[in-house]
């Protein structure tokens, strides 16, 4: 698939008349605009960052602070299936589209009457994938494409065993299907597949099985690739823009994806992309983040191991990178870099107006950049007790690390925080542009680390580090609860505006409406709603199971709703799920959640909230059969 690497215009020839061009570029605007419009819409939510910005923030308000306490349960569904929901359903005119985690199923529901399946998609998939999945059979959700005179409406999904699937939005009929990953090496895919214009970007899992990450671009029409790039490598492969870090040749330019390894351990060295990404029109650049290396063990292999742990920006017709700035450079913790990307306008210190994108990572610290040039705005600890790092250089963009907490062969470290969960890890969080702050959900987490050697075996995992972890020190280590926080975050300042605790880490990311209110789902079953200004718990529901998937809201009919994923799982619940017991096994998270199957049990649905749990079922004067 090498011949894939280039844009389609190289493709498409130089012959190609001028006007063929300008039309077929047109097309794709159109496609993109309907999606513009469509988000802004307060009736759909038909991304998983609700827009391409990754705002994850509604300007509906018909429930505000004033009246949320009046929220009740409108209707639900179950899925029928156990493990973890991540993610949450999208709403296209008047339909809910419903993901589950392996078998991957999705279900079409009429708002009008949602009691009754509009359609259902059961893929038929390798069962051998859920045996090569590292934390869990999640899936991050699904993908919305609206059609074009070429092609209908379409579903995006992918799949536990390495596919992504396009199905008619109409009818749920496989329109088209492609292998994006091979399991048997340990390729999985559990990310939500991201559109924008024609093409469907899609990342790849599997870093902790020693896999090379990659990103892909699909063709939504036919499915066929347009290009792909890894995050190491030679820069062929890697895909550089001629002018790659321009602007930041500190961050470091060409050669690297070779050069910072030890002979030829890129090519088993991790850099996955499960996470999230945005998409900025004006630039046509979008933004993801690549993940850890591989192994864990940083022994294994030396060098700042480029372009792992990077934040990326790419053009979106060519996929070549305009810059990457590596935020963990040899990273020894895990802390894969995949987080949610989060695009805004505001002024900065200098009063200056920017196109900002800020990224929570998992290594504990709130990046800021400048998404034109990949400057390094700012670069804040999300809590006060991240010790691995004294503070990022902004100057340089290299972490000042604290050797206490390095990691080593025959040494076990000893409360290093965050913990490989990070201090944020997949939650989609949201950001507020009236109030200029971004709302985020956070894992309270420390642990302990110790390396050990393993050898490389395709399809076996790689990892080659215990772990044990807990609640951080503001937690109840001793009770093994106060292990999340919810935090009002000022990106231009540094401050945060407000801070709570939580019993369990906030796993699945916060919502903000222009109501004031910000949603979010916590592990052990609650979907609460707390004042955007102060923090103050205004609401709160207890849901059949815990919660990592994000709240979303939508109107139908002139009634706003609120609907969340319930289904706890992940690697949070690996322990739960799999009913396990030592404390350093699903990668250090048993101990760290030991008492949450004392507060949740498995169950996969959806649950929909209105003013007074107003639904479409309102009318109990129907006769015998309810018609």
């Amino acid at each position: 698939m090498r011949e894939m690497h280039h844009s389609r215009w190289s493709k498409i020839g130089t012959a190609l008349a001028v006007s063929s061009a300008l039309g077929l570029m047109s097309g794709m605007s159109v496609a993109n605009d309907k999606l513009v419009e469509l988000s802004k819409s307060n009736e759909n939510w038909v991304m998983q960052g609700k827009d391409f910005s990754g705002t994850h923030y509604s300007t509906a308000k018909q429930i505000n602070k004033d009246n949320v306490k009046k929220l009740r349960p409108s209707w639900s569904f179950s899925t029928g299936v156990l493990n973890g929901h991540e993610g949450a359903p999208l709403v296209v005119n008047g339909t809910m589209f419903i993901h589950t985690p392996f078998p991957n199923n999705t279900f079409a529901i009429d708002l009008d009457e949602p009691g009754v399946i509009k359609w259902e998609h059961k893929p038929k998939q390798d069962p051998a994938a859920r045996a090569v999945a590292c934390c869990d059979v999640v899936n991050r959700g699904l993908a919305y494409w609206p059609g074009d005179d070429k092609a209908p409406a379409m579903i995006v999904k992918s799949l536990l065993d390495g596919h992504v699937v396009a199905l008619n939005a109409e009818t749920g009929e496989e329109y088209w299907k492609v292998e994006n990953g091979d399991i048997s090496v340990g390729q999985t895919e559990t990310a939500a597949p991201f559109v924008a214009k024609d093409l469907v970007i899609q990342g790849s899992s599997g870093a902790e099985l020693g896999v090379r990450g990659y990103v892909t671009a699909y063709d939504i029409h036919t499915g066929e690739m347009v290009w792909r790039w890894y995050a190491t490598g030679p820069d062929s492969d890697v895909g550089l823009d001629k002018d790659f870090n321009k602007a930041n040749p500190h961050y470091g330019q060409k050669g690297l994806g070779t050069s910072t390894w030890e002979d030829n351990a890129w090519k088993i060295g991790g850099g996955t992309n499960w996470g999230w990404y945005a998409y900025d029109p004006q630039l046509d650049m979008f933004y993801y983040g690549s993940g850890n290396p591989a192994p864990w063990n940083e022994t294994m292999r030396p060098g700042d191991n480029k372009w792992t742990m990077t934040i990326w920006g790419r053009d979106l017709e060519t996929g070549l990178a305009k810059f990457g700035y590596q935020k963990t450079p040899h990273d020894e913790w895990d802390y894969a870099g995949v987080n949610v990307m989060m695009l805004s306008e505001q002024k900065d210190k200098n009063g200056k107006m920017r196109k900002l994108l800020t990224h929570p990572d998992r290594n504990g610290i709130i990046y800021t950049l400048d998404r034109e040039t990949g400057d390094l705005v700012s670069a804040n600890k999300m809590d006060d007790t991240a010790n691995w790092v004294k503070k990022v250089d902004l100057e340089t963009g290299l972490p000042i690390r604290d050797p206490e907490y390095g990691t080593r062969m025959g040494h076990r470290s000893r409360d290093i925080c965050p913990s490989a969960m990070g201090f944020h890890n997949q939650g989609f969080d949201s950001y507020d542009p009236k109030r200029e702050l971004f709302y985020l959900g956070i894992n309270h987490l420390c642990m302990d680390w110790e390396p050990f050697m393993l050898p490389y075996r395709a399809g076996q995992f790689f990892v080659g580090a215990n772990v044990w972890t807990y609640p951080g020190p503001k937690g109840d280590r001793q009770n093994g609860i106060g292990s999340g926080q919810v935090k009002a975050y000022n990106a231009i300042t540094g401050d945060f505006a407000w801070e709570k605790m939580e019993k369990f880490s906030v796993w699945g990311g916060t919502t903000a409406t222009e109501g004031g209110l910000v949603f979010y789902g916590t592990l052990d079953g609650f979907i609460k709603a707390r004042d955007a200004d102060t923090g103050k718990l205004l609401w709160k529901f207890k849901l059949p199971s815990g919660v990592i998937g994000h709240p979303m809201t939508y109107t139908h009919k002139g009634t706003q709703y609120i609907a969340i994923n319930y289904g706890v799982g992940g690697w949070p619940a690996v322990g739960l799920v799999f009913d396990l017991n030592d404390p350093s096994a699903g990668l250090g998270a048993v101990g760290a959640f030991k008492e949450l199957a004392r507060n949740t049990q498995m169950g996969g649905g959806v649950m929909v909230f209105s003013l007074d749990g107003k639904s479409p079922y309102d009318d109990v004067s129907l006769g015998e059969y309810g018609m």
